[in-house]
């Protein structure tokens, strides 16, 4: 979403490092080339003089002035004012009773519906026992989804078509608490646009029952109209939190930068693909590193982790001390790669992979490929490659839609990992996860 908005702030920060010392006039100029970056990504106009005011503020003191690195410490500082703007970090979810009630509002085509079923995901991954309840009462379809979404991460759906929705909300809190479940997620209805009728249904449902979080699903890709909707529903029934849903569209973003300092409510959650596992905790630090260019590593670190099982690669630790790294292996790490979501946005969590990103063709077909060219072959075939000849390389390709030539490369690919996995395992000087990150282990 923010690979324009990268682009523009790259140039500013490399014309910064390229100066020995900072003059106001090369601030004044490098604050208008951001100001021009932030406006074309569509955050509101006084989100951003605001956050311009605070960087000038700091950036003709002593702090950059006095410093060896004045260009760095610009840099620092705009990093520093964009986490404030985004919030100051991860917000957690509040809970004052023994069940804690959720209130998912928005308009629709949100993805507020979905959103719901992947917070439910989130919440049951994390040991919790959550019901969702259908209170779209709209919309007969909002019904059948989040039924058809409950079905599948098996989380237990209220359900009653016939109830006024304030009385289905209390009658879903004390189901809740006979049924054992610690946490209700209510879908509430949604409009094509706030109105009168909505904002009375929900303040009815607040009264009856007394959520914990009011968080609203809002659209990242619609810019400036989901602040505007997030400034609404903060002015009629006060929120919590907000939750940007379809980060990973094609946009501007603007409504990230924009929607926390506009509502004052914190964004706890980001969606990120379509998946009902991407749901992510909103980390604003990690969030202004990414759109300045920095990247992500500590997300990507955690998306690693829960993508590869832990008994698996402890297997294949064993096997590789031993010399022994099959295609089997090879496959498993290619499967597992495609389950932390597009290679695209994986390599933009690397520092500075934003100029490579854009002189290297990134394809996830690519990945199907290897995949469907490994999965063609017969198990013989996958513990000794040597024994694939000219005829088994046709028959491989012939199965996986693929030519011999494409053979060839993955078989080279799988070569070339073989030798430096042993390489690696008769070096054992890897360094640990503290060891590349700080002494930080993400939190899970």
């Amino acid at each position: 979403m923010f690979e324009t908005l990268t682009q523009r702030f790259e140039a500013v920060f490399s014309g910064l490092r390229a100066k020995g010392r900072l003059t106001e006039k090369d601030i004044d100029q490098a604050l208008r080339d951001v100001r021009i970056a932030l406006l074309e990504a569509d955050v509101n106009v006084g989100v951003v003089k605001t956050f311009l005011a605070r960087v000038k503020e700091r950036a003709v003191g002593e702090e950059v002035s006095k410093s060896i690195t004045p260009g760095q410490q610009v840099i620092k500082i705009v990093h520093e004012e964009l986490v404030t703007t985004l919030g100051s970090g991860p917000a957690s979810l509040a809970r004052e009773s023994t069940v804690q009630v959720i209130f998912m509002v928005g308009l629709q085509g949100s993805g507020k519906t979905t959103t719901a079923g992947k917070l439910a995901r989130l919440l049951k991954s994390q040991g919790r026992k959550p019901m969702l309840v259908a209170a779209d009462l709209q919309r007969p379809a909002a019904i059948d989804q989040i039924e058809a979404l409950g079905g599948r991460i098996e989380v237990p759906v209220l359900v009653d078509r016939r109830a006024k929705p304030p009385k289905l909300a209390r009658d879903a809190v004390k189901e809740a608490a006979r049924s054992g479940a610690d946490v209700l997620i209510i879908d509430t209805a949604g409009r094509l646009q706030i109105d009168q009728a909505l904002m009375s249904e929900l303040a009815a449902m607040r009264k009856a029952a007394s959520p914990d979080e009011i968080l609203l699903v809002v659209d990242a890709m619609t810019g400036q109209d989901a602040v505007n909707v997030a400034g609404g529903f903060q002015r009629e029934i006060g929120l919590t939190g907000v939750v940007l849903s379809k980060l990973d569209g094609d946009a501007r973003g603007g409504a990230a930068i924009s929607v926390r300092e506009v509502t004052g409510a914190p964004i706890k959650f980001v969606g990120v693909g379509e998946g009902l596992e991407d749901l992510e905790v909103f980390h604003p630090e990690r969030m202004a590193s990414r759109i300045l260019g920095m990247g992500d590593v500590l997300t990507l670190i955690e998306r690693a982790e829960s993508a590869f099982d832990e008994k698996e690669a402890e297997k294949a630790a064993r096997r590789l001390e031993k010399g022994e790294f099959t295609l089997d292996d090879f496959l498993s790490q290619f499967e597992a790669m495609k389950s932390m979501g597009p290679l695209k946005d994986i390599l933009a969590m690397l520092p500075g992979s934003g100029s490579l990103l854009r002189e290297v063709d990134v394809d996830d077909r690519d990945l199907k490929r290897v995949e469907a060219i490994i999965q063609s072959m017969t198990p013989e075939e996958r513990r000794a490659p040597k024994i694939i000849g000219g005829s088994r390389k046709r028959r491989i390709a012939s199965g996986s839609g693929t030519t011999p030539q494409d053979v060839n490369r993955v078989l080279k690919q799988f070569a070339d990992a073989q030798r430096m996995m042993k390489t690696l395992a008769g070096s054992r000087g890897m360094p640990s996860l503290e060891a590349l990150t700080g002494g930080r282990r993400p939190k899970r």
